[in-house]
């Protein structure tokens, strides 16, 4: 068969590279795929109307296309192994044949045929195919090199810029490093901060938070504002004795997006000196203000408390709860880890904050529950009587829940010698000694077979799919 021309094939390469930002020889192999597809169709079109389609899925497994682009063309190959007696046109070929053209052919050797069909008999179903699966093939391609550029990034922090707005989110540019093409970046609503200014072409620094390994018509990847470790590698980036290590960030606890408009922002931080004589809040905060106040300005005017973080929990929740003043921390239940904190009546308000804020966030960072009382009201007797049962109810339900799991695990052993005693009594076919061998199947000590890709049916689309739930890494309101 004559070389099928494509006028125009290398610039047709060369610009999908380019808005692709894809290598042309990913492009060059996408095409190929492509092609193999639109070449299956237009051989399946041939049984529409006549009879049930003859091609199993891997059928055309040893069919190739191959790109001439110097001519700007292409072919479609068969290899096909030289046999006695033809049983599959496609895949075998005589030896007789073969003779014709080389006299040393032997049966079981491989020869490559050209088997391309006429440019006009493709047809315009076949053409569609080719053109749906190179756009899936080439967004497949740019989503496998997303993956790849951002999963292992050391610095999960990087500079985006806004370039449009779909629904409530924020479409971004962002890069993994100097010279690499921009890709885009979704910020999710909930991951804005209340006091940003999306506008076209601003900047702002972002936290990668995923990297969608999930077919998407969208950005593969999802950035944050509010999460914690922007604010860690904010800290990292101003403090050198962070840097050094002679200073160490032990917790964060962010409320970024707080539950109602007249609240505002906040983060607190827990820090802890390696070296005694190194001030770990001094050095957070530096000289007027200064290394903090970056901080702040990165994220725009949020309200950021320095604490120092201590072993004794009685010294650490007094110290979470700056800037109100503590006169005594009770460790009511240090198994539940419940304690009572004592402020003066006129710290009350400000130990607890507007809308409880304060008290919630030094919760989050201790982990303790902590109920603030005025220490002129405490009643140590009726509280420890609350306490107490308080305590006791705990510990019941602990109980419960230990006998409800024995109990499981009883069940579950029973079951599962009453099934291997069945078994054994009424055993079944693949138990028996080379059931596996005898069908055909794949045995323990045999790799399954990978799923063949999808037919030349398949319409190239992606399935939307909803975001992902945010991934481990550093938790909004607990350590790094």
């Amino acid at each position: 068969m004559a070389l099928v021309l494509l006028p125009g094939l290398n610039n047709l390469i060369e610009d999908i590279s380019e808005e692709k930002k894809l290598p042309p020889a990913v492009v060059e192999a996408a095409l190929r795929e492509a092609l193999l597809k639109g070449y299956e169709r237009y051989r399946r079109t041939l049984y529409l109307g006549i009879s049930e389609d003859p091609f199993e899925e891997d059928y055309f497994s040893n069919f190739d296309v191959g790109l001439d682009l110097e001519e700007e063309g292409y072919r479609v190959l068969a290899s096909k192994i030289i046999v006695e007696e033809v049983e599959s046109e496609d895949h075998q070929i005589a030896l007789a044949e073969v003779q014709q053209v080389a006299d040393d052919a032997q049966i079981g050797d491989t020869v490559v045929l050209d088997v391309t069909p006429e440019k006009d008999d493709f047809g315009r179903m076949a053409a569609a195919t080719t053109k749906q699966v190179l756009a899936q093939k080439l967004r497949d391609q740019q989503r496998r090199m997303i993956q790849e550029e951002f999963a292992d990034l050391e610095d999960p922090v990087l500079t985006a810029r806004v370039i449009r707005f779909e629904r409530q989110s924020v479409i971004m540019a962002v890069s993994s490093g100097l010279g690499r093409p921009e890709v885009e970046a979704e910020l999710p609503r909930r991951d804005q901060l209340p006091n940003d200014n999306y506008r076209a072409n601003a900047t702002f620094k972002v936290f990668l938070k995923e990297v969608s390994e999930v077919p998407r018509r969208g950005p593969q990847l999802f950035v944050s504002r509010s999460n914690a470790g922007l604010v860690v590698y904010l800290f990292e980036n101003e403090v050198p004795e962070i840097q050094e290590g002679s200073v160490r960030i032990v917790a964060v606890a962010r409320e970024a997006n707080p539950p109602s408009r007249s609240v505002g922002p906040r983060t607190k931080v827990a820090v802890d000196s390696v070296e005694r004589e190194v001030d770990p809040v001094g050095a957070c905060i530096g000289a007027r203000g200064s290394r903090i106040q970056q901080v702040v300005n990165e994220l725009r005017g949020e309200k950021i408390d320095v604490i120092r973080w201590s072993p004794d929990p009685g010294q650490y929740i007094a110290n979470s709860l700056s800037p109100a003043r503590v006169e005594m921390v009770r460790l009511v239940d240090p198994e539940g880890q419940h304690a009572h904190v004592l402020v003066p009546s006129d710290q009350l308000s400000l130990a607890i904050g507007r809308e409880g804020q304060n008290v919630r966030l030094a919760a989050r960072l201790t982990g303790w529950k902590i109920d603030i009382k005025n220490a002129s009201e405490y009643d140590q007797a009726s509280e420890d009587a609350v306490v107490s049962e308080l305590i006791a109810q705990r510990q019941e339900e602990e109980a419960l829940q230990a006998e409800a799991e024995a109990r499981l695990e009883i069940e579950q052993a029973a079951r599962a010698e009453e099934d291997a005693r069945l078994r054994e009594l009424y055993p079944l076919p693949e138990d028996e000694e080379g059931y596996y061998e005898d069908n055909g199947d794949v045995t323990a000590d045999e790799p399954a077979m990978e799923a063949p890709e999808d037919t030349a049916q398949d319409t190239g689309e992606d399935t939307p799919e909803a975001p992902a739930d945010e991934p481990a890494g550093v938790d909004e309101d607990g350590a790094r």
